[in-house]
Parts: structure tokens; C-alpha cells; sequence
């Protein structure tokens, strides 16, 4: 787990330094009318937005600039597979431009948001904080019911695990797990939020099941306030891919499109 967060923070380090934030760009004659020219790097200058005025987001600005102009010296802009990414940029950058522009910048309405609260009981004002074992048992489908069934008499997961196992039924050791509502699948919350402590249920899950068996349950809701911003967030995420798919199939209803080699349909 430590190798794997020291190399996630490696990768965060160093997108922090030579990212470009929005709003910044490089050279007078590409820079938007909102922007400034606040240096210039080898003659280059380098332009910001209005607001964007730190001088941490400034350094960011200039070291990427000379990052660049020895890449150009390097000749590497004309490296293939470097000509490649920056093709496969410009197109993703397009592309987004065009669903941003489908899509509009309003604000999702607030009675949207208030309704998504209202529905969601389980995830804001009586939202929890769980404590619980776990076990994963790998399994079909149509042996579920047999999970099921072991329930009735079993008084913790380590029973349900020794009758798995024999059964051949493969299974994970318990595990003890803390997680909040939101961290949860959301298929689990109605069940989990009537289920008392030390109460033990089945769900089914991609690898075959979960069973959970609840050891604390602690009360940790959020107002509508605390809520708003969140829900926000998702609601105008959800829109956007249902736009990109809705503007998929009308694009490809209208397109010529043909699939060739092993792709040929």
C-alpha cells in the first residue's frame, strides 16, 4: 500500500509542476482578450488570465515554457509518436469543446437538486457511517440463494465462512471494513440502512456476493446545505454523459461510418 501511494503522489508531483492551469496560455497572439502578458520567457510571453494571478501558478506557467522550447529544440515535436499524442490532444480537446458548447454552462436548478436530496435519504440526511465484516465469496449467480439460506442460523461471518468453504464454495477471510454511505454501492444502502448491529445480509456484487454483517452503524447526515454543492457536481456530470450519448447515436445516425480488416462488421 505504501508503494502504491508514494508512486500516485510520484505522478501527482509532477503533473502539479509542469501542468498549464486553466485560463493560462503562451504568446500574445493566441492569448484570449480576458488575458495579460505577465512575462516573457526567451522572448516568448507568457500570458494569464484574469484571476489567475499567483506566482505559484506563474512559475507553473514558465517552467512548463521551458520545458517546451527544449523539447522544440530537441526536435522532439517531430518525433512520430510525439506528433501522435499531440494529434490525439488537439482531437479530445475538440471533442470537448463541442459537448461543452451541447451542453451549455447553466447551473443545475435547484429544485433538481433538492429532489436528488429528498430521493437519497440513505446518502445525505440519514446518511451513516458504517463499520462492518466482510466476506467475498466468489460464486454464480444461481448459488446465491444458498448464501441466502445460511443466514438464517449463522450468528457471525466466520460461520457463513466455514459453511462456504464447505460447500467449495470459494470465499475471502473476514475482512473489517469502515466505510461512509457515499464510499458504498448504491444497490447495498436501502438494506444496510434498516439492518441493526450485528444484524448479517447477502448482496450480490460483480465477483458473486458480499456478505456484511454490521457492527457499528454511526449517525452522520448532511443538511441540504452541505449536500447542495456535491449533488451539483454529480447531477451536471450525469447530464453530461447522457449528452455525449445522445449526441453519439445523432451523430452516427447521420455519419458514414466503416468499419474495415478485423473490425469489418
Amino acid at each position: 500500500m505504501a508503494g502504491k501511494m508514494t508512486k500516485a503522489l510520484t505522478r501527482l508531483a509532477a503533473l502539479a509542476l509542469i501542468a498549464i492551469p486553466a485560463g493560462c496560455s503562451v504568446g500574445e497572439a493566441s492569448a484570449p482578450s480576458s488575458a495579460r502578458v505577465v512575462a516573457k520567457v526567451n522572448g516568448t510571453a507568457i500570458s494569464l488570465a484574469q484571476g489567475s494571478s499567483s506566482a505559484e501558478t506563474l512559475d507553473r506557467v514558465i517552467d512548463r515554457e521551458l520545458f517546451v522550447q527544449q523539447a522544440a529544440k530537441a526536435g522532439l515535436d517531430r518525433d512520430p509518436e510525439v506528433a501522435r499524442k499531440i494529434e490525439e490532444a488537439r482531437r479530445q480537446v475538440l471533442a470537448q469543446a463541442w459537448l461543452d458548447r451541447a451542453a451549455g454552462r447553466g447551473r443545475v436548478p435547484a429544485a433538481e437538486v433538492a429532489r436528488f436530496y429528498a430521493e437519497n435519504p440513505a446518502l445525505f440526511a440519514q446518511r451513516r457511517i458504517y463499520r462492518f465484516q466482510e466476506l467475498v465469496v466468489s460464486t454464480s449467480a444461481d448459488k446465491l440463494d444458498l448464501v441466502k439460506a445460511e443466514l438464517a442460523g449463522a450468528r457471525d461471518v466466520e460461520d457463513v465462512a466455514g459453511w462456504l468453504k464447505w460447500r467449495g464454495i470459494k470465499v475471502s477471510a473476514p475482512a473489517s471494513v469502515t466505510m461512509a454511505a457515499e464510499q458504498l454501492p448504491l444497490s447495498y444502502l436501502p438494506q444496510l440502512a434498516r439492518m441493526k448491529e450485528g444484524e448479517i445480509a447477502v448482496f450480490a456484487s460483480p465477483a458473486g456476493a458480499s456478505v456484511i454483517q454490521v457492527v457499528h452503524a454511526q449517525d452522520a447526515p448532511l443538511s441540504p446545505e452541505q449536500a447542495a454543492p456535491v449533488i451539483e457536481q454529480f447531477l451536471a456530470g450525469r447530464k453530461r454523459l447522457e449528452l455525449a450519448a445522445a449526441e453519439s447515436r445523432r451523430l452516427r445516425e447521420t455519419a458514414s461510418i466503416e468499419y474495415v480488416g478485423e473490425f469489418k462488421r
